[in-house]
């Protein structure tokens, strides 16, 4: 769906417009992306994956959202296939995001090992190029398989039907009969209860602790024991999710709203734990490589290095999320629901 400028007008749709009339307008409009994604894999592949992803994700989170509206059963089973596309389309864009992250981490940590000449040469810096060519050696490989991974999936009989009920979406989407109902009173109420989901679920965070941009009782716990860091982040993942679902339903019900500013907001709250994400994630690859046989200790120190560096950004993550948290927590706008 093409985005809006945000400075062009907005019109409201019409009052008679049905909820399903516009819920099936905006799965059609993603249904179609994701059709020119499979003309343009020819072309450009890896820009008709990121854009097939982008579809899939947003037929999924409307179908979920807005599920009270179509076929449970149907609506289930595509959201099922189209978590299994997105899930694998994504595994290869994260691994080279991970290998460049660290890399470009890495060097930043050796050259200000190095930056005093008559200190010589730090222990990050004497260890930074095996573990550079360590970890480039398991993230590239893990890339390839999951580009390998794709291209069998792109062959089999499991995306085809995909596919095929895809291109469906907007012609014979199963709607119920509350579909038939005026957009504003049976969207609106919808997309609130996807922001009262997310509202929730931030709620459970322990946002005082992020409330410094460097929290050394948490990064301590996560250094000392990978599990105690994957329970630590699971809760903010969790957000990211609910704060991706409830984007995503805005835009569903953008037609019907008069200019409020909450998917913005939530955009970058939502980039925030992106980049918590992103920054836990490498954290891990780094921890992983450390655990390799027969690494010379100097390789291990920097990778040491890199992983403390690592999940010292996933607290600087947490700390922006909480601060652009105090301008989305507020509830959904009485303007917005009011029929």
């Amino acid at each position: 769906m093409a985005q809006r400028h945000p400075d062009s007008a907005r019109l409201p749709a019409p009052p008679e417009t049905t909820a399903g009339g516009v819920l099936a307008g905006h799965l059609g409009d993603h249904a179609a992306e994701f059709l020119r994604a499979l003309r343009l894999r020819g072309e450009d592949e890896q820009a008709a994956i990121a854009l097939l992803r982008g579809s899939a994700r947003r037929i999924s989170a409307a179908l979920h959202t807005y599920e009270a509206l179509v076929d449970p059963g149907w609506a289930e089973t595509l959201r099922g296939e189209l978590r299994w596309l997105s899930t694998l389309l994504a595994r290869e864009h994260r691994y080279g995001g991970q290998l460049a992250r660290l890399t470009a981490a890495l060097h930043r940590l050796a050259d200000g090992d190095a930056a005093d000449p008559a200190a010589g040469r730090g222990p990050v810096a004497v260890g930074a190029a095996r573990a550079g060519a360590l970890l480039e050696r398991q993230l590239t490989l893990a890339r390839t398989r999951a580009h390998s991974a794709t291209l069998q999936a792109f062959g089999s009989a499991r995306f085809h039907a995909v596919a095929d009920h895809v291109a469906l979406l907007a012609s014979e989407l199963p709607l119920v009969p509350a579909a038939g109902g005026p957009a504003g009173p049976v969207l609106l109420p919808l997309a609130e209860r996807a922001h009262q989901r997310l509202t929730e679920a931030a709620a459970a965070l322990p946002l005082s602790a992020a409330g410094r941009a460097y929290n050394a009782h948490a990064t301590h716990g996560a250094l000392a024991d990978p599990a105690a860091a994957d329970q630590q982040d699971a809760p903010w993942h969790r957000v990211r999710a609910q704060a991706r679902l409830c984007r995503y339903a805005l835009e569903v019900v953008d037609p019907l709203l008069p200019g409020a500013p909450e998917a913005n907001r939530l955009h970058a709250a939502w980039r925030a734990l992106e980049r918590h994400r992103e920054a836990a994630d490498a954290a891990s690859a780094a921890a992983t490589a450390a655990r390799t046989p027969r690494i010379t200790p100097a390789t291990a120190y920097a990778l040491g290095v890199l992983h403390a560096d690592q999940r010292a950004e996933v607290e600087a993550a947490r700390h922006a999320f909480g601060r652009i948290w105090q301008s989305v927590a507020v509830p959904f706008p009485e303007a917005v629901t009011a029929p």
